[in-house]
């Protein structure tokens, strides 16, 4: 019984310390600098640059944007491997101008390449199962005519198996050619939302613990990466328990590669993303010795409580826990072209209240940063 009520004692002192500071204005909170105050989105296409440089200038450096995540996968004429360019990819002389304003602007560019996961979406197959159909983790699954969720092969997203002769040199020349067309020593891995991953009929990697093949893969992207002097950055989903954070299988892994988390280095950059309520995960990833940014997309709330959590972590931390805590990346998930229209058009109307989400979220999320700073 003393202990129980020993627990509960605990319990109370820490939930109303916890909804104490979480009711303070945020005029409480030490003025200090994100180290990472970052913006991702999908690279523009050939057409789309120019409208994407001017964009930089008049909406990211205005903002004190020093971070841009640009998700590239196949979006580039890539000279090392042009089968699996895809139409209205960007040249090189593209990416050169998006290098240009982002150096002048003191912006560092972290280019993306989805790997492991996200190797097809909806009803598509990406670029590199399609040339190369024998690194599929599911083979035997056929891509749908008309994509519906849920479904009977529990197909999200298709898989690369990371056991695929052959696959890797493919893979780090793309990263080595991408990360040296923009000139940063840089790359975001991606590997969320892998639901295929060490399926039992896959002769190179069924039966095997899933958090091992995980821990693997993201070992050799991370040995080659380090090999090159670069640092790799990776989502974070995929290291948290689904089940015991009730997080489920979209922010977090219900396919237990949570634990391979404890089987790689942790010279990683993990972004932590949350989109509909500000889980404090980012806490999990430091006391990992991680360095860490919160990644907010659509809900304005959310995005500005991950602010001022990113502040508070800093803040009350010891300095060994406070250098983890590197800032806030905005995330965007639609096409530049989508996103930029939406952009200007809620700047005509600022005072509207049906200005899109994501939108709403960009702006309120460095609104909040700026009050720290």
């Amino acid at each position: 019984m003393k202990k129980i009520s020993f627990y509960l004692g605990l319990m109370l002192l820490f939930t109303s310390g916890y909804y104490t500071a979480r009711c303070q204005s945020t005029t409480a909170i030490q003025k200090d600098t994100l180290p990472i105050r970052g913006f991702s989105i999908p690279a523009p296409m050939h057409s789309e640059v120019d409208s994407f440089v001017t964009f930089i200038r008049e909406a990211l450096v205005p903002r004190h944007v020093n971070t841009l995540i640009l998700l590239v996968d196949y979006d580039y004429q890539y000279k090392s491997h042009p089968e699996l360019v895809d139409s209205g990819a960007m040249s090189e002389r593209d990416a050169k101008e998006i290098v240009e304003v982002c150096k002048k602007n003191g912006i560092r560019i972290i280019p993306e390449i989805d790997l492991l996961g996200h190797q097809s979406w909806a009803g598509h197959i990406g670029k590199l199962l399609e040339v190369y159909p024998q690194f599929d983790e599911t083979p035997w699954i056929s891509m749908p005519e008309k994509y519906v969720w849920p479904n009977p092969d529990n197909l999200y997203c298709k898989s690369y198996c990371p056991e695929s002769p052959g696959l890797h040199e493919i893979v780090f020349s793309l990263i080595d050619e991408l990360c040296d067309v923009f000139e940063t020593n840089a790359f975001h891995a991606g590997m969320d939302e892998v639901f295929y991953i060490a399926m039992p009929k896959n002769p190179l990697d069924g039966g095997m613990d899933p958090s091992r093949v995980f821990a693997d893969e993201v070992r050799r992207i991370d040995d080659h990466l380090r090999s090159e002097g670069r640092e790799m950055w990776m989502w974070g989903d995929r290291f948290l328990d689904g089940k015991t954070t009730g997080l489920g299988e979209w922010e977090a892994s219900m396919n237990n590669t949570y634990r391979a988390i404890d089987m790689v280095p942790n010279d990683i950059v993990i972004c932590d993303w949350h989109y509909d309520s500000p889980a404090q995960t980012a806490v999990y990833f430091a006391m990992k010795g991680f360095h860490v940014v919160s990644c907010p997309f659509r809900d304005s709330q959310s995005g500005v409580d991950q602010v001022e959590d990113m502040y508070k972590f800093r803040q009350r931390s010891n300095q060994v826990m406070r250098d983890r805590y590197d800032g806030i990346v905005q995330t965007v998930w639609s096409k530049p072209a989508v996103f930029l229209k939406q952009y200007y058009e809620a700047q005509k109307s600022s005072l509207s209240p049906n200005k899109p989400s994501v939108v709403n979220c960009f702006e309120q999320v460095f609104d909040a940063i700026h009050q720290f700073q």
